[in-house]
């Protein structure tokens, strides 16, 4: 049998593949801040680096207003937040040359 067909498939991983972090609303339900930066975040133990982006979702629900300042948002994310009163702003992602952690 031919040496291509012995050795086993991989697949392809890009090399500057982004992943988003994972915030759900009813994390941010839970801290008791009107501002909610990536910064806050950190802070709290919510994610774990500031140079990768944070997705804010939308499982749970949220009973007062704050903003909220993330790299995206889900739909039903931002409508949750923004039915309570509050807003979502979209900020740009970090580069890897500033010293955030």
């Amino acid at each position: 049998m031919p040496l291509y067909r012995r050795i086993p498939k991989r697949g392809f991983k890009p090399l500057r593949r982004m992943e988003n972090q994972a915030v759900n609303v009813s994390q941010l339900a839970e801290l008791d801040e009107t501002e909610i930066s990536p910064e806050v975040m950190r802070a709290h133990g919510l994610v774990g680096s500031l140079r990768r982006p944070i997705k804010v979702l939308g499982d749970g629900e949220l009973g007062r207003a704050v903003t909220v300042q993330a790299q995206a948002f889900s739909a039903s994310a931002r409508q949750k937040i923004e039915e309570a009163g509050g807003s979502a702003q979209v900020i740009a992602v970090r580069s890897g040359n500033e010293p955030s952690d």
